[in-house]
């Protein structure tokens, strides 16, 4: 009988959400105030975190900028308050070490206050075919782009249960959806970044912490210093993408609560692809997109590793230090 009763529940529950979003694709949903919440972004000092935090800056919300690079976090920092009075704090913090992370995120709680919104950005990538990648920077891949995320989580989250409000926010990656050649590390890290953040908000769903959202972004590849060198195939059809569109579309996201947010969009229906066609096909389409040439003249940051021993010096001390 509960098997006919539960049956019948979960019919309803899908005609509901299904109208519900069929509704939300004609009528965009209302988004959300952020005035006054407290948004940490790691990866702050540059590049795609550097964005976020304007754009949040320009929302009213109180921002909190992690970086291991304490030069380019406290850069953001004076852009941002060049830009009118708003309340920003830097801190420098090497999200990889479990340690630091707990540290500084003590020290915000005292001098900011409880996060509400937290964007974990902080990212590396290695790029190179599978046997000439360093043992280190398998690790530090995973360390960076997926284990920080466990940390982080473990540092903010409580908070949230308590109160029942927050939104995490994971940056992935279309390479945290499908396999990609010459970014095993990068791309195996950020399936465990995805998986992460999705176990993390069906744990939520059924604790019935409907006001903890969760948004987890798969972008394609970005012009940055992060992929700098990376090539297109046909640039007309998938072009890489501008930092600014992917920030103003993640803050979007947030702001919406949209919980995936692939972007392009188009991405979603080649994802559908990878799993409907047979495998061989999904080879020929990964060569037709250049997929196995895009990482061919891959150059990425060429000071990272003068960045990360430049920072390891740093002690942090109070909150004009910073975060990545």
């Amino acid at each position: 009988m509960n098997v006919i009763v539960d049956s019948a529940e979960l019919l309803g529950k899908l005609v509901y959400y299904l109208l519900e979003a069929s509704f939300y694709s004609v009528i965009p949903k209302k988004k959300k105030d952020v005035t006054g919440e407290i948004v940490l972004i790691t990866g702050a000092g540059s590049g795609l975190g550097r964005l976020m935090a304007i754009l949040f800056a320009k929302l009213g919300a109180i921002l909190v900028l992690w970086d291991i690079d304490q030069e380019g976090n406290m850069e953001t920092r004076r852009l941002i308050e060049a830009k009118g009075p708003s309340k920003v704090f830097a801190y420098t913090c090497d999200c990889s070490n479990r340690q630091e992370v707990y540290r500084i995120a003590d020290q915000v709680k005292k001098e900011v206050g409880d996060v509400t919104i937290l964007i974990n950005n902080a990212g590396v990538v290695t790029g190179k075919l599978f046997l000439d990648i360093p043992d280190h920077m398998v690790e530090k891949n995973f360390s960076v782009n997926a284990i920080s995320h466990f940390w982080t989580y473990k540092a903010f989250l409580p908070a949230m249960m308590k109160a029942n409000h927050g939104h995490l926010v994971c940056i992935s990656s279309v390479a945290g959806t499908v396999g990609t050649s010459t970014l095993s590390d990068y791309s195996a890290s950020k399936f465990a970044a995805f998986g992460f953040a999705e176990s993390i908000f069906l744990e939520l769903a059924l604790l019935l912490k409907k006001n903890i959202k969760t948004t987890i972004v798969c972008p394609f590849f970005i012009e940055s210093d992060m992929f700098n060198g990376c090539v297109s195939k046909y640039p007309m059809v998938l072009p890489l993408l501008k930092q600014d569109y992917v920030a103003e579309r993640i803050v979007n996201g947030i702001l919406e609560e949209q919980v995936y947010l692939i972007i392009p969009k188009f991405m979603s229906f080649a994802l559908f692809l990878k799993q409907a066609l047979p495998t061989k096909m999904t080879i020929a389409l990964s060569k037709f997109f250049g997929m196995d040439i895009c990482m061919a003249s891959f150059k990425g940051r060429e000071n990272t590793n003068q960045v990360q021993m430049k920072t390891e010096k740093i002690t942090p001390a109070n909150s004009t230090s910073i975060q990545s």
